[in-house]
């Protein structure tokens, strides 16, 4: 694909999560004038804020204290004493995001990103005006507009959330108190990590979900798996399971369900987190009225990320594809790529999946599920972590590693891990999918002694049946 020159100059980016404040900064790196819209107080969007790092912090203090009060005595470590104090880990959660969302502010100085605090309202192609909250409006004008609003969690009808007994993502990163039971509607990534977060801290944990099996759309092995892990950990799944309604009372909420078979239910708890997915947040964007089309409720966009209102372009969870941060940033670098004449590209064949429980849970590519669908002919090898020498030393020998590749090509189609840092483990083997790779490619590689990542070169050997370290 060859350069193209282009007169854009001057960009307005609204939203400042993943996606936006990373195309913010790609554009001024490539010479734009750029204007970064934010309605919050600080940068970083939902990932930043209420969300990925968030989450990860109290899953990392969760996890150490769940280690410590579980597993140090088979290393020989005396615990007793041990207790927790929840207003600490918030906190240090709360430092987390502080300094992460300040950092982004210093990289908009660092770049001369002029940064603007209020609701933005788009009024016409390169046209937007902020209403800052002091009631002052003011009028921007640019060459294009990246809309990077992001997303909003989804709610039920039937299911009202009231910020205290009935809650979202957001209000479940901040109970000032552990519950003594917490129900899950949704068995999705989110309701999963936050379920295991109050789970290690001794909350009883119960997921409802509708479908018959928790991670709708992944590989299915992974998906039992993970959920034979957490059951071990003590987390109660009801599959097959569709809410009704919710009652509350001052302390207590009661969810009314029915099972496969039509029996009702209820099921009562100090807090019910609903985690049923997110939708498009397109707050000040009048799509009718400003004749943008949509495609399945997202905002369509053509291959260069503009929308059909010309100069106004959109990326990350408001158009179509997975709804996650990684995917959002790439399509923020693309689309100023594209605004400067370069050949922004997203290969949307090799964008990683993660869930941050413990074990983790990762993938990139195909299902064997949607390969047999497809007709595709594969081989596939799958080498367990309770086979390999660092896994068992770590005491985290659940789960395995497994790769699809092309029967007759030998091309990687896929790869699913269920394991200890399957978050980092799945990066060697989406560069290899990147590249066009082979599982012979990643057999071949030379891996260090003794690591987790041995567990990936043996799986591309069980794709030609010579795993060397299981029978």
């Amino acid at each position: 694909m060859t350069e193209q020159t282009t007169n854009i100059t001057t960009v307005t980016v609204i939203g400042s999560g993943p996606g936006g404040y990373i195309a913010a900064i790609r554009a001024a790196q490539l010479g734009m004038q750029v204007t970064l819209v934010e309605r919050w107080a600080t940068l970083g969007g939902t990932c930043l804020n209420v969300g990925c790092i968030p989450s990860k912090a109290l899953l990392d203090s969760s996890e150490l204290y769940a280690r410590v009060t579980g597993e140090a005595g088979v290393h020989g470590i005396q615990t007793d004493g041990i207790k927790l104090d929840l207003s600490v880990m918030l906190e240090r959660k709360n430092g987390v995001v502080r300094k992460l969302t300040a950092g982004v502010a210093q990289l908009m100085k660092h770049n001369k990103v002029t940064v603007k605090h209020g609701t933005a309202t788009l009024t016409g192609p390169g046209r937007v005006t902020v209403h800052n909250s002091d009631g002052a409006t003011e009028k921007l004008q640019s060459d294009a507009v990246i809309l990077a609003t992001g997303s909003v969690p989804q709610e039920l009808p039937f299911l009202p959330l009231d910020g205290k007994l009935v809650v979202s993502s957001t209000e479940a990163l901040e109970f000032d108190t552990v519950p003594r039971r917490l129900l899950v509607v949704g068995g999705g990534a989110i309701g999963l990590e936050l379920g295991s977060v109050w789970a290690r801290l001794g909350t009883e944990v119960e997921v409802v979900e509708i479908l018959p099996e928790i991670l709708a759309g992944w590989d299915a092995q992974v998906a039992r798996t993970v959920r034979r892990e957490l059951t071990a950990q003590g987390i109660t799944f009801h599959l097959e399971t569709k809410v009704t309604g919710v009652k509350t009372t001052r302390t207590k909420a009661t969810l009314s369900v029915v099972d496969k078979q039509g029996n009702e239910a209820s099921f009562s708890a100090d807090r019910v987190l609903v985690a049923v997915g997110r939708k498009p947040c397109t707050d000040g964007i009048d799509l009718q009225a400003l004749g943008i089309d949509q495609n399945e409720g997202r905002i369509a966009v053509d291959a260069r990320y503009e929308t059909s209102l010309k100069g106004v372009y959109a990326i990350g969870d408001i158009i179509q594809g997975p709804m996650l941060a990684h995917k959002a940033e790439d399509e923020g670098v693309a689309v100023a790529e594209i605004l400067a004449g370069k050949p922004g590209h997203v290969n949307y064949d090799a964008i990683p999946n993660v869930v941050y429980t413990w074990p983790e849970a990762a993938c990139v590519g195909h299902t064997e599920e949607q390969l047999k669908a497809d007709g595709v002919p594969y081989s596939k090898g799958v080498f367990p972590f309770a086979a390999n020498g660092r896994a068992i030393a770590m005491e985290s020998s659940a789960g395995f590693v497994k790769l699809l590749a092309h029967t007759q090509t030998d091309l990687l189609l896929g790869a699913h891990i269920v394991g200890p840092w399957a978050s980092d483990l799945i990066a060697e083997l989406v560069t290899v999918m990147e590249f066009g790779g082979s599982a012979e490619d990643v057999a071949r590689t030379m891996h260090a002694h003794p690591t987790l990542s041995e567990a990936v070169k043996e799986a591309a050997l069980g794709t030609a049946g010579r795993m060397l370290n299981t029978k």
